[in-house]
């Protein structure tokens, strides 16, 4: 077996590839984290397919991949962004294929030594699926606030006037794809039913003509309401600066994950509007607003819009969330969890070749 002064981790993802996806979010930020918080402990590579590592960790679940998580002589992890029912709602794809997709995405994700899931909900899930609840691990997903934080008014109202937004209006925004599962009817419905503030989509269409309800998304797009805004896709460089000119994120999906916007949105202090879906209750706690129906979603908007306590209070909430997924504690998580990963799958402790670093590999046991 070979032995090294650092764990070699190669990251397999062609998440980036495909723009205004969360996916590729998790995937930067994930990579970002382990290289520059551990370089003690592990040296990292993408996609360096003539790699020989300790451990593969596969973002995403390309057919390419598959023959690679399949090699026993590394530790092969897989990010599970998605179940396979998650397929139905935002891709077209005819049902008489579905049974064979649903077959390689559980196939993928049982060749997989361990499985890694952002919210707690979807181990449940993936059981029902027949894998195994103990090869399953709850990391959730982290952002910079170097990245993502306040730039202040000058920025807000440069902003603001790139899309034709008066300086003092109340911002609602959306963000994601297009598609009919993330809620945008209900977003422009809403909108419809609060002509007095201003609702922005930041997102677009990344799989084209292939997204579930194109022709019907297409055509709102195109002719919005008068208070609707739709940027298309933003690159994420620049997500930092709509947050900025926003009030309030407002995420009306039907099914998600853990939406890295709203990691984002909140290290700015922006409150939080969502469906009451169970799968936030164990990953936003008590720090977020929610409802069931536009109507719902219309009254609590309007509260935050028009009552600057309740504003403040909900404000509060988003940075206390923000706090609670600090950098500290999610890279400490990783740390521990490869290093645990290696040893279960070689049945023995880890220690550098050289014999340095002791006591950092103490203090993950």
């Amino acid at each position: 077996m070979k032995k090294r002064d650092k764990l070699l981790i190669t990251m397999f993802s062609s998440a980036d590839s495909v723009a205004g996806q969360g996916v590729g979010s998790a995937y930067e930020e994930q990579v970002n984290l382990v290289k520059t918080g551990a370089p003690e402990l592990f040296d990292v590579e993408i996609n360096k397919w003539t790699s020989d590592p300790d451990i593969q960790h596969f973002h995403t679940i390309d057919p390419a991949f598959l023959l690679r998580i399949k090699d026993k002589h590394a530790v092969n992890i897989a990010y599970c962004h998605f179940l396979p029912d998650t397929l139905e709602g935002s891709l077209k794809i005819p049902k008489i294929l579905f049974p064979a997709a649903q077959k390689y995405i559980i196939n993928f994700y049982n060749s997989a030594d361990r499985l890694v899931v952002v919210n707690p909900s979807f181990i449940n899930e993936l059981v029902k699926y027949d894998i195994d609840r103990k090869k399953i691990y709850y990391i959730p997903n982290f952002v910079s606030k170097e990245k993502f934080h306040s730039l202040g008014q000058e920025v807000r109202s440069q902003w603001r006037g790139k899309y034709g937004i008066a300086q003092d209006a109340f911002v609602i925004l959306g963000c994601g794809q297009v598609q009919t599962r993330k809620g945008v009817l209900d977003f422009v419905e809403t909108a419809k039913s609060m002509p007095d503030a201003h609702f922005v989509w930041a997102g677009g269409f990344s799989f084209g003509p292939m997204t579930e309800g194109y022709e019907q998304l297409k055509a709102i797009m195109d002719n919005p309401p008068e208070n609707v805004t739709f940027t298309g896709i933003v690159e994420r460089e620049d997500m930092v600066a709509i947050y900025n000119m926003s009030d309030v994120l407002f995420i009306p999906s039907y099914n998600e994950l853990f939406p890295m916007t709203i990691l984002e949105a909140i290290n700015l202090a922006v409150p939080l509007v969502t469906r009451d879906l169970d799968l936030y209750r164990d990953i936003l706690f008590d720090s977020y607003l929610r409802g069931n129906s536009n109507a719902e979603f219309k009254e609590l908007l309007e509260g935050l819009k028009n009552d600057p306590e309740m504003y403040a209070f909900w404000s509060k909430k988003s940075t206390d969330l923000s706090n609670f997924y600090s950098r500290e504690h999610v890279l400490e998580m990783w740390k521990k969890f490869y290093v645990e990963a290696w040893e279960e799958k070689f049945k023995e402790k880890w220690a550098p070749a050289d014999g340095s670093l002791k006591e950092t590999t103490n203090a993950l046991e």
